[in-house]
This record gives C-alpha cells, sequence and structure tokens, in this order.
C-alpha cells in the first residue's frame, strides 16, 4: 500500500511540474507577443511624427509663399453642395485674382459601425494633414502581426454584429414611423453631393471622439474603458454594489485577457445567453450611453448644412426643437430657399418687405414664404377662411363675366354696366358705364379692362379711374367671346367674324373671316387664333396674313368651348364629346368621349384637360393619351350642370346650377369640400361664374327666381398674412 501511494505522489507531481511548465511558457510566449505589439506601436508613433514633421514643413512653406494664409483642399465631391460653393472667392466677393482659402474639416465615412451612431466610424482629417495611399499601403504592409491579425477578425465580428443591430432598428423604424428618418439620412451620405462614394483612403479608428485642430496626436482607444475615457468619461463609473465580488474574478479575468478576439466574442456569445433579462439590460444600460453622439454637432457648419438637406420639411421644424445648435442650422435662409425651390415658391418674403417672428426668434425670409405658403395650402383643403365679403350690385340682374387683378375684381352683367371692386374691403369703387347693350365677355390685364356687348362695341377701361379710354368699333352684331393677349385681344361675333384689335391705339387690324355661323369662343395665344362657332367648326388662323390654317371638322353640333397650348386644341361641343386636335397638321389626335351633355367649360395646364359639363360632372383627361384619369362624382358630386371650373394648386374649382362650388383633389380625384354652399341651394340658387388665384376664389351668385340675391363672393385663403400687412 505503502509503495502504491508512492507512485501516485510521484506521478501527481509529475503532472504539476508539467503544468507549470506549460503555463511558463504560455506566460513567455504572451510577453513576447506584448513585447512585439509595444515595439510595432513606437514604430507606428514614430512614423506619424515624421510624416507631422514633413507636413508641418510643406505648410509653413505654402504660408510663405501666400503670405501668411495656411491652403487646403477640399474634397471635390462637396463643390456641388450649394453651401459650399462660396468658400472660394478674392476678396470683396470678385474675382480679382487672389483666392482666400478656407479651412476645412472633411469627413469620410467608411462603415455603419453601430445603429445608433449613424456616420459609423468617422476620421476628420485635420487641416495641414494629406493622407498619401502609399502611406496607407505601408501601414497595412507593417501590420502582419498575430496582434494586427486579431484586431481585424475583431473588426469584422463587429461590423457583422452591428449591421445585425441596423436591421433590427430599420425594422422598428418602418413600424413607429418616427419624424426625422435617421437612417434613410445616413444610407445617402454614403456619397458625396455630387453622387461619388466618400473617400476611404485612411485605416478606421476605434475611438469615436471629435478630433479638433489642435489635438494633433491622440491615442487610438483600444478597449471598452479606454473609449469611455476618449469620450470624457469618468472611469470609476457606477457599479453594481449587490454584494462583494465573487472569489477567482480576477484569475477569470486574466484568463479572458489571454484569450484571442475571436476566442473572446466566442465567450461573449456564450455568456449572454447564460444571462437572464435584468443583466442584459445592465449591459445595455452601460454600453449604449457611449455610442450615442450629436453627430450633427461634430460635422463642419457647411455638411452639417448638407446633411439636413436631405430631411424634409416637417423633419426640419422637428429637428428645429432638439437643441439651439440644431435650431440655427434649421433656420438657414439658404437650406430654406431650397426647400422652396423644390416645392416651386419662387416669391421669397423677403420682396414683401415683412418680418416674421416666431417665439422671439427672427424666421428667415424664404423659411417664412415656405410656411407661408404651407398655410394657405391648409386653408383651400380645410376651409379655415372665416366668413367671405359679400359684394352686393347689378340689383337682380345676372353676372354675365367676372375678372381679376391683385386686389380689383370686376363684374359685367347684362344691366349694360361693369362694376368694380375692392377685393380687401368689399366696396364697390365704381361703376363703368357707357355700353347701351349687355355686356357678355371681358378680359383684364393689371389696371386695363376690356368689355364686349350686345350693342356690337368693345369698350376699353382704366379701372383705376373709371374712364373708358376707347371704344372699338367694327363688328355688326353681338361681340360674344374674346382673348387678350400681351397688347392684342382677338373678339369674336355673332356677325361670323373675328377681329384682332390694337389695344394701346383702338385699331383693328386684322379680320378673320371663314365662319359661316357665330363664333362662340376664340383663344390667342400670341401666334395663331383658334376659333370655334356654331357652324360645328374649329378654324386655326395666322392673324398676320388673315389665313385659315386649318379647318377641323369632326363635330356634329355646336362648339361651346376651346383650349389652346400651341401645341393641342381641345374643343368642347354640344355633341357631347371633346375633340384634342394637332395644331400643326390639323389632325384629330383623341375623341374624347363619357360626359352626357354640353361642355360648358375647360381648362388645359400641362397636358391635363379639366371638362365641366351640364351632366354634373367634371373629368379630368390626360390630352397625349386620351385617358380618362378622374371622373369628379360620387356621393358629393354636383347635382345640376356645371357652369364654371377652375384649377390651380392641384386642385380642381367647379361651380354648378345648385348653388354650390366644389374643390376636389387633382391627382386622386377625390372630393375635399365644398367651398361655397348658398342658402337656397337647391331652390333656384345658382353660382354661375367663379375666378381663382392662389389666395383668393371669387364666385358671382345669384338665382333666377328671385330666391338668392346677386352677388360677388370673396373667400381669402391667406388671411393671417393680409391681417399682419393691414396691422
Amino acid at each position: 500500500m505503502d509503495e502504491e501511494h508512492a507512485v501516485r505522489r510521484e506521478e501527481e507531481e509529475a503532472r504539476i511540474d508539467e503544468l507549470e511548465e506549460k503555463e511558463r511558457g504560455e506566460k513567455d510566449r504572451t510577453l513576447s507577443i506584448q513585447s512585439k505589439r509595444r515595439e510595432e506601436e513606437e514604430e507606428e508613433e514614430e512614423e506619424e511624427e515624421t510624416e507631422m514633421m514633413k507636413a508641418g514643413a510643406k505648410d509653413k512653406a505654402r504660408r510663405q509663399l501666400i503670405g501668411g494664409h495656411t491652403p487646403i483642399s477640399a474634397s471635390s465631391s462637396f463643390t456641388s453642395s450649394p453651401f459650399l460653393s462660396s468658400c472660394r472667392r478674392g476678396r470683396g466677393g470678385e474675382d480679382d485674382g487672389e483666392e482666400d482659402e478656407v479651412r476645412v474639416a472633411i469627413v469620410t465615412i467608411e462603415d455603419e459601425s453601430c445603429p445608433s451612431e449613424p456616420f459609423g466610424t468617422a476620421h476628420l482629417e485635420m487641416a495641414n494633414q494629406v493622407t498619401r495611399p502609399e502611406d496607407d499601403e505601408k501601414e497595412e504592409e507593417g501590420g502582419g502581426t498575430e496582434g494586427v491579425q486579431e484586431e481585424k477578425e475583431e473588426e469584422d465580428e463587429e461590423d457583422a454584429n452591428s449591421d445585425e443591430r441596423e436591421e433590427e432598428e430599420e425594422e422598428i423604424a418602418e413600424m413607429t414611423s418616427p419624424p426625422l428618418h435617421l437612417c434613410q439620412m445616413k444610407r445617402k451620405l454614403d456619397h458625396g453631393p455630387d453622387g461619388r462614394p466618400f473617400h476611404s483612403g485612411k485605416k478606421h479608428c476605434k475611438g469615436n471622439g471629435y478630433l479638433s485642430p489642435s489635438s494633433l496626436v491622440q491615442a487610438t482607444p483600444t478597449t471598452f474603458g479606454d473609449l469611455r475615457l476618449a469620450n470624457g468619461h469618468s472611469a470609476q463609473r457606477r457599479r453594481v454594489t449587490s454584494g462583494p465580488p465573487p472569489s477567482g474574478l480576477q484569475d477569470w479575468l486574466h484568463t479572458f485577457q489571454m484569450w484571442s478576439g475571436p476566442e473572446r466574442l466566442l465567450a461573449l456569445d456564450e455568456l449572454i445567453d447564460r444571462c437572464e433579462t435584468s443583466q442584459v439590460k445592465h449591459m445595455m444600460q452601460v454600453i449604449e450611453p457611449q455610442f450615442q453622439r450629436d453627430f450633427i454637432s461634430l460635422l463642419p457648419k457647411e455638411l452639417a448644412l448638407y446633411v439636413l438637406t436631405f430631411l424634409a420639411p416637417r423633419d426640419l421644424l422637428q429637428a428645429a426643437q432638439t437643441c439651439r445648435y440644431w435650431r440655427t442650422l434649421a433656420e438657414d435662409n439658404l437650406l430654406w430657399r431650397e426647400k422652396c425651390r423644390e416645392e416651386g415658391i419662387s416669391e421669397c418674403a423677403l420682396s414683401r418687405r415683412r418680418k416674421c417672428v416666431q417665439q422671439g426668434v427672427a424666421v428667415g425670409p424664404w423659411k417664412s414664404a415656405y410656411i407661408r405658403q404651407h398655410r394657405i395650402e391648409n386653408n383651400w383643403r380645410k376651409g379655415d377662411t372665416g366668413e367671405p365679403l359679400v359684394l352686393k350690385g347689378h340689383d337682380d340682374h345676372v353676372i354675365t363675366c367676372l375678372q381679376f387683378s391683385g386686389d380689383l375684381i370686376v363684374s359685367g352683367s347684362d344691366d349694360n354696366t361693369l362694376k368694380v371692386w375692392s377685393a380687401i374691403t368689399g366696396k364697390c369703387l365704381r361703376t363703368l358705364t357707357g355700353h347701351t347693350g349687355g355686356v357678355w365677355c371681358s378680359q383684364m390685364a393689371a389696371a386695363t379692362v376690356i368689355s364686349g356687348s350686345t350693342d356690337r362695341t368693345l369698350r376699353v377701361w382704366d379701372a383705376e379711374s373709371g374712364e373708358c379710354v376707347r371704344t372699338l368699333y367694327g363688328h355688326t352684331s353681338t361681340v360674344r367671346c374674346m382673348h387678350l393677349h400681351g397688347n392684342r385681344v382677338v373678339s369674336g361675333s355673332r356677325d361670323t367674324t373675328l377681329r384682332v384689335w390694337d389695344v394701346s391705339t383702338g385699331r383693328c387690324e386684322h379680320v378673320l373671316t371663314g365662319h359661316v355661323a357665330a363664333v362662340r369662343c376664340v383663344q390667342y395665344d400670341g401666334r395663331r387664333v383658334v376659333s370655334g362657332g356654331y357652324d360645328y367648326m374649329v378654324k386655326v388662323w395666322d392673324p398676320e396674313t388673315e389665313a385659315c390654317l386649318h379647318t377641323l371638322q369632326g363635330h356634329t353640333n355646336r362648339v361651346y368651348s376651346l383650349q389652346f397650348d400651341g401645341a393641342f386644341v381641345v374643343s368642347g361641343s354640344l355633341d357631347t364629346s371633346i375633340r384634342v386636335w394637332d395644331a400643326e397638321t390639323g389632325g384629330c389626335v383623341h375623341t374624347l368621349t363619357g360626359h352626357q351633355s354640353l361642355t360648358s367649360g375647360m381648362e388645359l395646364r400641362d397636358n391635363i384637360l379639366v371638362s365641366g359639363n351640364a351632366d354634373s360632372t367634371v373629368r379630368v383627361w390626360d390630352v397625349r393619351t386620351g385617358q380618362c384619369l378622374h371622373t369628379l362624382q360620387g356621393p358629393n358630386k354636383h347635382q345640376s350642370a356645371v357652369t364654371c371650373l377652375q384649377f390651380c394648386r392641384g386642385l380642381v374649382l367647379s361651380s354648378s346650377d345648385d348653388g354650390t362650388v366644389k374643390l376636389w383633389d387633382l391627382r386622386t380625384g377625390a372630393w375635399l369640400r365644398d367651398v361655397v354652399a348658398l342658402q337656397s341651394r337647391g331652390s333656384g340658387g345658382v353660382v354661375w361664374r367663379i375666378r381663382a388665384s392662389d389666395t383668393r376664389l371669387v364666385c358671382a351668385a345669384g338665382s333666377r327666381n328671385g330666391t338668392e340675391e346677386t352677388k360677388l363672393l370673396v373667400l381669402d385663403f391667406d388671411l393671417d398674412d393680409r391681417k399682419k400687412e393691414t396691422e
């Protein structure tokens, strides 16, 4: 028994000796690896110092050449940005041969290392430091040691994990629909303003701290503790105080330190799988704050503004509430000028000589213009206009024509007069008298009004003074239609002729003959005249030679309405059809069918045609394809014939014999609301004419049986703006 115990003790001692030798060998290998790493880091630091000294020498030489200025060449991928276009100019804003150089910190974005840090691992290139590809190649070739390989493997693994976390956060963002789509903005920043990817010549830096120009050398954080220190956090963070540390903790941590990067990741995966929910939550509370960055504040102002250009105006307003610096950026006038350009807003609020102040902060003119247009759009769609102005006149007569320009409204009636009204006060400024018959048509440009009457004359009026400037004689029957372009007006009459007049002299320049019945509608674009008549014909004229270029035949009843945009002629007839003609060849391109009665009015703009019909419907067409895009009807449709229509701001306005004016969405064809509804609607109340601008709607209303007074209704959709101007 004693011999067996002795043998066992010898075997155990031998195994212990072997284990001690292995441990000594592993420690020796570890020390050798650490010494190699220290040597490599010292070599890299020496190389960086050498490069910096070279760069400093070059910079000093350049300063001497240009008189003390320190030049820097910015990346060409940012030159297309509107915020960087003015960086290089001569003094005084003139190109005088000398260019002032601007010091700009350039951000290069190389990967998406963390969902909560949209820029990933960003490198801020210093003002006097130029990255050279050959230096990067030397660093990569010199990094073939085991420690560098482990760092690369760690980075690859971290990138893979961050991509998975990013996909999860994007799915959550899609479900919750936050107002600021930072993930989308981050992906747009993968490329510069000219569409090229950002330069990625430098190696990744694990640090996330902002490198100011004064800090020329900064240690690269290699552990989470180093990261905390680099970010300005205390190394002594709040620790768990649930009890004393477990025995063997230091040995466990030492063992973890001895493992390679992939081995640590594997150990962490196994450790997380064995953690309870509260423990994982604790890890998140410690780790997540370290990767949260106000990336906008870290960027140079020009780049931060470029990032904000990707946000919608609604999101910019949300971003302005984040902090003072974000508000300063979000209020930038050039930024809002770009947003106005995208929305087609060309009028700057500065031209209105008005300042807008919100909560003590002056709002830039372009932002003010955008907010104003947005408010007007909401007023149109939601009805925030207040009570309309009511303009009463013309007694119980019918208002046959309606025009307005600026703040002046002109209405013509079968009582032989025209009246000039103020759109602001609603007062009748003057009555234009002189016609001896009913006024049936009119045109207006600025303060000049032209009217046609059953007395066979046209009259030119000054709306400001109420004076009849001249009377145009020539027609031998009622002047039924006219169209003004520039200083010329073309009139059509029941005498079957058209006449071209010079408004300034009152001289009849041309007489166009060819129709065999009354001319009911006319259009003039300055080059061609198009007319439609009761002879079922549409004619295209050259007014200079008085020649009829084309006679467009196809309608089987009277032509009542026309539209002409230079390329297409569109005619509406009592035969229920609408025909689209080629103005150059005279050929019929499309026959639009669907209406059941007379097409009383049409509007053509950008190949979109809107037609109103006596069958109580409004239709939207594409004249290029002949397709009917929408039929504006349904439960809220008109209950009687459509009398007039207008479309503006992507909206369609239609008036009817049923005493209403309805608002429709041009894009979807949906009914939005009744803008006007007379008290006598459905029992005799009629809206005869409507005219609309971006901010106003004027309606001529009355009745045929005495149930509604003849009047004008004026709705202003820019009330807030008008109120401020009045004050």
